[in-house]
């Protein structure tokens, strides 16, 4: 007796023809946040590439410098927020060195970190074994045995070269690292390279207005001739535009460090990275400030709200975002007061990213367009929309209000799709009668 699967009900044979199918799942699903890209100049780790940072990092092997240094203060402050942070090591320099006899002991990256970099080599004291150990500011780092030169394992912080026996030695001590100043052409590899990468927000530590300008342009770029819907924070810019944060003024810390406008980038683009969809960070904390760096009048605050400026307020003993709020000013019919929202706005990036990632991942050369397909499709989007009404992102969809069409030729779709965002309360307006 013949059997198998069917696509069309046209066997010869008798039999049985039996499919397997799922019950329908959903295929999409709301897409995580939290990533931050972050571009600093550091005195060690790899250079002009974007290293990744999570909260079981080590950040001594690849930046050889406590997580405590002041060196990695803006890369703390984004990670109070952010789940991943994406550093960007902007400058290189010379990588420190020396040379003994007939062994050569090389930082693994450049900058001034490797002037702290010894190497001693101990003898054996049975065997023919030698102790190799790696010392960083004093404090050892790594160990190792061998008897040659060539045996010797490259590792995090030092490069061996050379050829023939291990000799004793109190200490190679290595020197001639430099640290060079990040320049035009260190910003332009960084943006360069952001096209390539995956993140929420861009922090832009800078006060250089060339770089922000650039950063703004490239922002505009990605979001709308690539579709790739991140968001930039800069510090004391009006570009009027939705996918530009701009901070106003900074904040001291509890232990008395001074955060500067621009050094708070990293920590609004790890906040607003790490911001869910359903989650507005209106009124939400600085982490560690106990006090504004600049203190601003009721009617300062309001100029700079209108202007889309990002103002962290003092309440109490800690620090509070005023609104969470872009720099987009210039509505329109088309385009409203909703887009300055940074919650609303990360619904509607989170639509249009998630939205692609389904049609290219399920459907793209994969579904027929026709009636049925796009009944499919379109049960698939109202699936979606359900998803963001559960965690309260949306007003609870209607499936009346997606239409999908058969475009103007046989391979495309035209999508009508109406949906509402969900905002936090942030103002109350109450009437008490007093009999």
């Amino acid at each position: 007796m013949a059997g198998g699967t069917f696509v069309t009900r046209n066997k010869v044979r008798a039999g049985a023809y039996i499919n397997f199918v799922s019950e329908y799942s959903p295929l999409g699903t709301v897409s995580d946040r939290g990533v931050v890209l972050l571009p600093m100049a550091v005195p060690f780790g790899p250079v002009g590439e974007a290293i990744a940072i999570e909260g079981d990092t080590d950040v001594r092997k690849i930046f050889g410098l406590s997580s405590l240094s002041p060196e990695l203060l803006l890369l703390r402050e984004a990670a109070k927020r952010a789940n991943k942070v994406l550093v960007w090591r902007l400058a290189g320099g010379e990588a420190a060195t020396r040379t003994d006899e007939n062994i050569t002991v090389t930082a693994r990256y450049p900058g001034t970190v490797g002037n702290t970099i010894a190497v001693k080599i101990i003898a054996p004291e049975s065997g023919l074994e030698f102790t190799v150990q790696t010392f960083l500011d004093g404090r050892m780092v790594d160990e190792q045995q061998a008897e040659t030169i060539d045996q010797l394992v490259d590792n995090d912080w030092v490069l061996f070269t050379g050829t023939g026996e291990l000799a004793p030695h109190a200490g190679i001590v290595l020197s001639g690292g430099t640290d060079l100043e990040v320049e035009q052409q260190d910003w332009e590899d960084f943006f360069a390279g952001a096209e390539r990468l995956t993140y929420n927000t861009m922090a832009l530590p800078t006060d250089d207005v060339a770089i922000k300008e650039l950063a703004v342009s490239f922002v505009k770029r990605m979001r709308e001739d690539e579709g790739v819907k991140i968001q930039v924070v800069v510090a004391n810019m009006e570009p009027d535009y939705e996918g530009v944060i701009s901070v106003a003024n900074g904040v001291v810390l509890s232990d008395g460090t001074v955060i500067t406008p621009e050094q708070a980038t990293a920590y609004v683009a790890g906040m607003t990275a790490g911001a869910a969809v359903n989650k507005s960070c209106t009124y939400d904390t600085y982490d560690g400030a106990t006090a504004v760096s600049e203190v601003l009048l009721a009617s300062e605050i309001i100029a700079k709200l209108k202007a889309g400026q990002f103002i962290f307020i003092q309440r109490g003993n800690k620090v509070v975002v005023e609104q969470d709020i872009n720099t987009f000013v210039g509505f329109t019919t088309e385009k409203g007061d909703a887009f300055r929202k940074n919650r609303t706005l990360r619904v509607m990036d989170a639509i249009g990213t998630d939205v692609r990632q389904i049609f290219e991942d399920y459907y793209l050369g994969k579904c027929a367009n026709d009636e049925d397909g796009r009944a499919l499709f379109r049960e698939e989007l109202f699936a979606y929309l359900n998803n963001l009404y559960e965690i309260r992102a949306v007003e609870r969809p209607v499936l009346e209000d997606i239409v999908v069409q058969r475009g103007e030729t046989a391979d495309s779709v035209i999508v009508d799709l109406a949906v509402q965002p969900v905002d936090a309360m942030e103002k109350l307006y109450m009437t008490v009668t007093v009999e």
